[in-house]
């Protein structure tokens, strides 16, 4: 684990392939592991953390080197158990802004752009900054389908959805199961 004790790195978290951009920008503990990070994005997106994900990352513009949950298949590069590397031991000495690939949902293929900005004081858990847009309802089918729908070409699957409204005061980084017992 990290060597490196204490401090925050500000992370911003966009969607690829939407206009406008849906984004976020939050603030987690170096300390943090990936599987942390995979649940911050998760939280502070909007998503409901249902289908698989990888973070992918590497030299230029190859990203075969995959960090992730046990038992992922088809990694070509060097794989890594998201919960044994922390982002502090990721980051390294690296010169920031570093950034990395968020897959989720792999059959939807929603793919993240996320930027580790700078590094901060503080301690504690993920701290929303800010963000646009709302996230996409879960299982819609992708950007490309996500773009028709927005411009009129297919129906919506939620009637309810409004694509430009983003809350951050009701992002809750609180694990699922431990905001049951509040």
């Amino acid at each position: 684990m990290s060597k490196e004790k204490g401090g925050r790195v500000v992370v911003k978290v966009f969607l690829y392939g939407i206009k406008p951009e849906i984004w976020r920008r939050f603030s987690i503990s170096v300390e943090a592991t990936f599987l942390d990070l995979h649940n911050a994005v998760q939280a502070a997106m909007g998503w409901e953390n249902r289908s698989p994900h990888e973070f992918r990352h590497g030299k230029g513009k190859r990203l075969v080197d995959v960090i992730g949950p046990i038992g992922l298949q088809g990694v070509i590069g060097e794989f890594q158990d998201e919960t044994q590397v922390a982002l502090a031991d990721y980051i390294g000495k690296k010169k920031l802004p570093l950034r990395l690939l968020y897959r989720y949902d792999f059959a939807d293929e929603w793919v993240h752009e996320i930027v580790f900005e700078k590094k901060e004081e503080g301690e504690g858990g993920p701290k929303i900054i800010d963000g646009a847009r709302a996230c996409p309802p879960e299982d819609f089918g992708g950007h490309f389908q996500y773009m028709q729908a927005l411009h009129g070409e297919i129906g919506w699957m939620n009637p309810g959805y409004e694509p430009e409204k983003f809350e951050p005061e009701k992002v809750d980084f609180t694990p699922k199961k431990e905001r049951k017992r509040r």
